[in-house]
């Protein structure tokens, strides 16, 4: 479901679960131990990207449907984890949006300190009001952190996605890239970021993203277990269904 490649002082985290990089329990898990072995190793900075059309297509729907409420409450709180891994990783780490950025799928893209998306036909957006879920407060925090003022209401309230040159008009990445140099400028970016002495980087990230963390935090525990009893209501779960007939190609 990872890969880890270490290229001089920077390291590759690649997500190939396949099914689009869907998030399920298992892979949540995968991402935030790759983190950790990262954390760990001499590594100065991280790229995080996906793998052929898809960086992330969101939630894995059919397992929230068929996974029972024991699962989508043990799934809903690996995610919230996950999400405040990625905004507190100490090392700088890089977006390589290699394609669609779905849902959870943007909320990782979101997390990183710098955003670079491929040229082409890819999808970014959070759908998750089209689906018929709450967002976490880590999900909806990282977004207003991330997003312009102007363009935040849209990108939550309407659930549309947007291709790459409106990505970069609103705000939600910083660099459009040719394809093929998509790697390599990640890399780039990402060894210029590590050059910064790790200690100071970790500080001043940490002063930067304060005030997110501090708000997300403070709404986990004012709303998480009233999110996940939304998560596991047949009423979600209904409309998680629909959505996903009309939306997923299943084999």
């Amino acid at each position: 479901m990872i890969e880890l490649e270490t290229q001089g002082s920077v390291t590759v985290l690649r997500m190939v679960r396949g099914k689009g990089n869907a998030l399920n329990l298992d892979f949540l898990a995968a991402i935030i131990a790759a983190l950790d072995t990262i954390e760990r190793s001499p590594a100065r900075s991280a790229i995080l990207t996906g793998q052929g059309s898809a960086f992330g297509a969101g939630v894995d729907l059919p397992a929230i449907i068929d996974g029972g409420e024991s699962y989508v409450r043990a799934f809903v709180a690996k995610m919230v984890e996950a999400f405040e891994r990625l905004v507190t990783f100490p090392k700088p780490l890089v977006a390589a949006v290699n394609g669609h950025a779905i849902a959870g799928g943007a909320i990782i893209m979101l997390a990183c300190d710098q955003r670079l998306l491929a040229r082409g036909t890819a999808r970014i957006g959070l759908t998750e009001i089209q689906v018929g879920v709450l967002f976490p407060a880590w999900a909806l925090e990282i977004a207003r952190y991330t997003t312009p003022r102007e363009h935040f209401s849209t990108l939550i309230l309407t659930g549309r996605t947007w291709q790459p040159e409106e990505a970069v008009a609103r705000g939600l990445v910083d660099e459009l890239v040719d394809p093929a140099d998509l790697l390599p400028r990640a890399h780039a970016v990402a060894t210029e970021m590590g050059l910064v002495a790790p200690a100071t980087f970790a500080a001043t990230k940490l002063d930067v993203r304060r005030p997110m963390i501090e708000s997300a935090r403070r709404q986990t525990a004012l709303t998480q277990e009233t999110i996940i009893d939304t998560w596991c209501s047949p009423e979600t779960h209904r409309a998680i269904a629909d959505f996903a007939a009309k939306n997923l190609k299943r084999k």
